[in-house]
């Protein structure tokens, strides 16, 4: 499948890929749209952003839209995709060395076989307002947090705050979460500068339901705060704070069935580790970080700098793979659920999040719960190493041995779960 990325992309015959308008309104029907808002919304907020911070969000709009407009189903397993991108850049000349790299991480990321194509012509950045409209401030801080409406999120913007530091919280605005968001920055910082922004990704045709590209999108949004701090004097490399508990970073598959890119692979290290190295290559300054990538979920809670205000949120937080198939209602069973309740038995603190499927013994044939029930037997049996050793490799991440210990203890924690709840 083509997609074509541009401000004024051409009309595609359907047999041969899509077009999508960037950061506009399309002028067809049979072409899509994605980041019309951006633009508006840095303008609105007073971020003045790099011609390279801005080539890079491009990018990963045109992945976004890319991840979005081309359906598994048609693949010829089902699963994995071939995708032909063609993005117009500010400075090609610029990304086209690195075209590898960004098709390698793509390819981990997702599971697909990516070409990535860059071509001139590509939009602008907004333009520095002329006048701050009343009211508005400069963005200002010394650090960026990404802040999903999540618990680990939460968790890392509380303990950043707690340890004397300033962050730009920057949210992808989500149904069911933006609210959420606002919320909880205003009670972690009422004078924190917080941006939310969102892709809006609309193909002109059904949409891919996977979404396994997600997180260069979030990325590509710190990175955007970040270039704001790199202008106003913040000592480089500015800090990018991506919170993610170590267990579901890894997310090692529970089965043999779910192999690759069938277990998501957001902030997994290796993933990182390759946008890190395309943005060094390039000269952007910014240093992503991960600071509990060595802390179970479970963990990360009892950990947090600010009990008393995390006692007054967590429930509040986002966890559910399926959030929004139950009016924006946590499901109890899908294995990010899982591991939300296993954490708060951990931390030993009531939890307060209403569940759809609550009672576990009842789900217990459910596929989520039965695979991580079949994981925990089977570390129980094995070990961790035998279980997690084909995800957790020497060549991705040198010495597996931390990676491997987390993921243990996370699986530690879910049987605990499991066995309270009558699954075990």
């Amino acid at each position: 499948m083509k997609i074509v990325c541009s401000q004024n992309p051409p009309v595609l015959d359907e047999a041969v890929g899509i077009a999508f308008a960037m950061y506009t309104s399309p002028t067809s029907g049979e072409i899509g749209r994605i980041g019309s808002s951006i633009p508006i919304e840095l303008r609105r907020s007073g971020f003045v952003v790099d011609s390279v911070s801005w080539d890079f969000l491009t990018i990963a709009l045109a992945v976004i839209a890319a991840d979005q407009g081309c359906l598994r189903q048609g693949s010829a397993d089902g699963w994995t995709r071939q995708i032909d991108l063609c993005v117009s850049v500010q400075s090609p000349l610029t990304w086209r060395p690195h075209a590898a790299a960004l098709e390698k991480a793509l390819g981990f990321l997702t599971g697909d076989i990516w070409t990535v194509e860059f071509e001139g012509g590509g939009p602008t950045p907004p333009a520095r307002p002329k006048r701050r409209r009343r009211g508005q401030r400069r963005p200002s801080g010394d650090i960026v947090c990404l802040l999903s409406g999540g618990m680990d999120s939460l968790v890392g913007a509380i303990d950043l705050v707690d340890q004397g530091q300033t962050p730009i919280l920057v949210s992808q605005r989500a149904s069911g979460d933006s609210d959420r968001q606002r919320a909880f920055a205003a009670k972690i910082g009422p004078t924190l500068t917080h941006l939310q922004l969102s892709h809006a990704a609309r193909p002109p045709g059904t949409a891919e339901r996977s979404q396994r590209a997600r997180s260069i999108i979030f990325l590509a949004y710190g990175l955007l705060a970040a270039a704001a701090l790199r202008t106003s004097g913040v000592a480089e490399p500015v800090q990018l704070v991506v919170p993610e508990n170590g267990f579901i970073s890894m997310n090692v598959p529970l089965t043999n069935l779910r192999i690759g890119t069938l277990s998501t692979r957001t902030t997994h290290p290796f993933f990182l580790e390759q946008i890190q190295a395309i943005w060094a290559a390039v000269g952007l300054s910014v240093e992503i970080q991960n600071p509990y990538q060595f802390q179970t979920k479970g963990e990360l809670l009892t950990g947090c700098r600010r009990q008393d205000l995390l006692q007054k949120l967590a429930s509040q937080s986002t966890s559910c793979g399926r959030f929004g198939r139950y009016g924006y209602k946590h499901c109890g069973r899908c294995i990010p659920c899982l591991v939300r309740r296993a954490a708060f038995l951990k931390w030993g603190q009531p939890d307060g999040t209403e569940y759809e499927f609550a009672d576990l013994k009842a789900q217990r044939d459910f596929d989520d719960v039965r695979s991580l029930a079949m994981a925990c037997l089977r570390v129980q049996a094995d070990g961790v190493e035998r279980w997690a050793a084909g995800a957790i490799s020497y060549a991705e991440l040198g010495d597996p041995t931390p990676f491997m210990e987390t993921v243990g203890r996370g699986i530690d924690e879910a049987r605990d779960l499991l066995r309270a709840s009558g699954v075990l």
